[in-house]
């Protein structure tokens, strides 16, 4: 059944097509809109799940991992400083192996205070352990969460999925929702086989030393670069009985590009009609989409680009001292092949600016021109100020 709906609604909707048995958050703009539908579902009676109202976006992701490790199917939603103050237990979701779901709404983080889209919030947060999934429309973002937890609850690790602010939590947009029938079929109760149990007595968070904590480590990098195959397992699945791909990568015409556009999130169909007004040029561009981040799909990204000469990456970020995130993962990914493109990271749209294909396409005029370039470093250009 198609609905009108936000991005912030369909991720209450997929909340609830998931039947997550606890909610806890707190407020921020502008992802309130998630947790503020989900806690009137749950007073209705239309949700049978607890509701828990905390202090802060920290006591919201402890909560979470609490009722996680009691064997709970979790939910939770943040933006912005708000993940920002959940820094140290996200570290901790993700070592103690609870498979908890996240809405992120992509907000600049402060100062100055602005409430926009901005990818740095949840990018610093790569180094977390966490899994990161950029959406691109409403319907990617009620699809995503569902994935989300048939990949966490497989894996026993924590998915974060991240919409950007305004462009998808408050633009409405046309969204299929399934039967709940059909995601209880693809999504059964999660039922972990190790939990919280006064029956069965077990210690969590233990202290060791090195001969332990290494190893440990060692395979929690091992599974989570293994967690790539069970999120395409569950995006192929999703597909066959809901007809929609949610891939780690989506690329537009790049069979035959020389030169491509890589993207995180709502950015990239401006870049497909980027693309299109391009190739009416003659220029042979193309574009890919990068959905999962964490995993970060570093074999499936060369093949992807293997035929472009050149490759613009459109960072809507900073990591201040270096360069945008996405570049810089970009660059590592394609370093070892033996015929790499050239490889150049844009800084732009941060903080809220309107990425349009006709600036995009500009920029790639710009670009092949050779009128922007990337310092002495390397590092990416700052194409903010330039407009």
């Amino acid at each position: 059944m198609k609905k009108l709906m936000m991005g912030s609604e369909a991720v209450a909707a997929a909340a609830v097509l998931a039947r997550v048995q606890v909610v806890s958050a707190y407020p921020i703009t502008p992802q309130t809109v998630i947790v503020e539908t989900l806690a009137d579902v749950i007073g209705r009676g239309e949700l049978k799940a607890r509701y828990l109202n905390v202090e802060s976006e920290h006591s919201a992701m402890a909560s979470c991992i609490g009722a996680s490790t009691a064997g709970a199917r979790v939910f939770t939603a943040t933006s912005s400083q708000g993940l920002a103050l959940m820094h140290e237990v996200l570290h901790y979701a993700a070592g103690a192996r609870t498979p908890v779901v996240m809405a992120n709404a992509n907000r600049a983080l402060t100062p100055p205070w602005n409430l926009y889209c901005d990818h740095t919030d949840s990018l610093a947060q790569r180094d977390t352990g966490w899994l990161q999934y950029y959406c691109q429309d409403a319907q990617d973002v009620l699809d995503a969460v569902i994935i989300a937890y048939k990949v966490a609850e497989k894996v026993l690790l924590p998915v974060m999925v991240n919409l950007d602010a305004f462009y998808l939590t408050h633009t409405t947009e046309a969204v299929e929702v399934p039967d709940q029938e059909e995601v209880d079929a693809f999504l059964p109760p999660y039922a972990p086989s190790h939990k919280l149990d006064v029956d069965q007595p077990r210690t969590f968070g233990n202290v060791c030393g090195a001969d332990l904590y290494t190893p440990i480590k060692f395979r929690r990098q091992k599974e989570t670069v293994e967690a790539a195959g069970a999120w395409q397992e569950a995006a192929e699945s999703f597909a066959a009985r809901f007809g929609r791909k949610r891939l780690a990568l989506e690329g537009y015409h790049l069979e035959d590009a020389s030169i491509a556009l890589v993207v995180l999130g709502t950015a990239f169909g401006a870049v497909c009609l980027a693309v299109d007004a391009l190739r009416e040029e003659g220029i042979k561009a193309g574009a890919l989409r990068v959905g999962l981040f964490r995993p970060f799909p570093y074999e499936d990204l060369c093949a992807a680009l293997a035929g472009a000469k050149r490759v613009l990456v459109l960072d809507r970020d900073i990591s201040l001292g270096a360069e945008g995130v996405l570049a810089q993962e970009i660059k590592a990914a394609l370093y070892q092949q033996p015929r790499r493109a050239q490889v150049e990271g844009l800084i732009i749209g941060v903080g809220g600016r309107d990425v349009t294909p006709d600036k995009v396409a500009e920029l790639v005029r710009q670009a092949l021109k050779g009128r922007i370039q990337a310092d002495s470093a390397g590092r990416s250009q700052w194409v903010e100020v330039m407009q």
